[in-house]
């Protein structure tokens, strides 16, 4: 299998499993990930939130660790790295209104590069405006913002275990999807995994 280089942006109260485990299953079959974070530093962390899902009208939340930042925002360019990785959480939210994420992932999607969003991660990828005439799962609120972008959000049936791919994009609705969100991300990268 051929080493990739992944670019992870992430931000405070980002959800803790969606940057944790895809960075930890990533790394494991050999690949590098640099995390980054909008004015943050090599160094320096940004707070995790712990969305869970506990029969309640919406998921809960609860805090969870400091994740630590690899790479400095300001420096990083789609050009060095062959994929985008973005979680969900509440970081998303805030994270689209700056300009050079937006930039950053358009420059990942023109280029064809894959780009894995999980949960509310299609925020920025609505905002970045590369949804046009493309299907995209996201967590279920996430889905009126999809089609508004002219994309077609693919529903999940609520069972939050799916991934969905079109083209360059994997997305998928929320944590509970990660093996099979990473194994479509995984396929997409041309990685192969041999037991």
């Amino acid at each position: 299998m051929a080493k990739k280089k992944i670019l992870m942006l992430v931000g405070d109260f980002v959800e803790d499993y969606e940057a944790m485990v895809p960075l930890q299953m990533l790394l494991m079959v050999g690949h590098t990930v640099d995390t980054v974070c909008p004015g943050k530093k090599a160094g320096q962390s940004v707070k995790t939130a712990i969305h869970d899902f506990e029969g309640d009208q919406t998921y809960s939340e609860k805090p969870g660790h400091n994740f630590q930042i690899t790479a400095d925002f300001g420096k990083v360019s789609a050009a060095k790295y062959d994929a985008l990785v973005i979680p969900g959480g509440r970081a998303p939210e805030y994270l689209r209104l700056d300009p050079k994420v937006l930039k950053l992932v358009r420059e990942f999607n023109d280029a064809g590069k894959p780009i894995a969003a999980i949960c509310h991660g299609p925020q920025i990828l609505v905002a970045a405006g590369v949804l046009q005439g493309k299907s995209c799962s996201a967590y279920p609120a996430c889905g009126p913002d999809v089609e508004v972008a002219g994309g077609t959000w693919v529903a999940n049936n609520d069972t939050f275990s799916n991934a969905h791919v079109d083209g360059n994009l994997v997305t998928a609705p929320a944590w509970p999807a990660h093996p099979e969100w990473m194994r479509k991300f995984l396929k997409v990268l041309g990685s192969t995994i041999k037991p």
